[in-house]
């Protein structure tokens, strides 16, 4: 399959909301603001709204994954205070040596009928590429191994989809859940000419 994947913004809203709608508010009705510590247990529109205003307000970033005109799975990425409230967290903090990351991958997601097709990669790759268009830096996830966890709790990814795309291991933090790595080098912008032109 070959896939679209844009930033999900006000424009990409409805597209994102749909495929929520879709897939019963995903994860009970969380609308992907569990990694913001914004999470009502009991009100999914609470969910929906948040999610919203933060959309609105560009402080929630996600590469979206389109077939067509449809959103078929994300990848949530933001800076740590974007996303505070990732899992395994006193685990992740009792053996964290050094700085903290530029960006986190958080939730990674993919719609019912459209798994095992390669949606997760392609998201996990869009949200490098925006990375890398919003000044790169140091990208820290926390997957799982696809053989240890049941697919549709895999929040935040598989492991082999990590490390297929450059992570590396850096400590497990859980049972299955590893801290994984990579460098991601800002986007070199096009110019279409030089000072030196004539």
């Amino acid at each position: 399959m070959v896939y679209v994947v844009r930033a999900l913004d006000p424009s990409t809203w409805d597209a994102f909301a749909a495929l929520v709608e879709r897939n019963n508010g995903v994860f009970g009705g969380c609308w992907c603001v569990g990694f913001h510590g914004e999470l009502s247990r009991t009100d999914a529109d609470v969910n929906r709204a948040t999610k919203l205003r933060r959309v609105r307000a560009g402080t929630s970033h996600a590469a979206l994954v389109f077939d067509g005109d449809d959103c078929v799975g994300w990848c949530q990425f933001g800076s740590p205070a974007e996303l505070p409230a990732i899992k395994s967290r006193a685990a992740y903090e009792k053996g964290r040596v050094g700085e903290l990351p530029d960006w986190r991958i958080a939730c990674c997601y993919v719609g019912k009928g459209h798994r095992r097709q390669g949606v997760a990669t392609a998201a996990l790759a869009g949200a490098l590429e925006l990375i890398a268009g919003l000044g790169g830096g140091t990208v820290e996830g926390y997957p799982e191994g696809a053989d240890s966890v049941p697919a549709g709790f895999l929040y935040n990814g598989a492991l082999s989809t990590y490390e297929k795309l450059g992570f590396e291991k850096e400590r497990p933090i859980g049972k299955h859940r590893w801290v994984v790595r990579r460098v991601v080098e800002p986007a070199q912008v096009a110019h279409p000419f030089s000072a030196s032109d004539p």
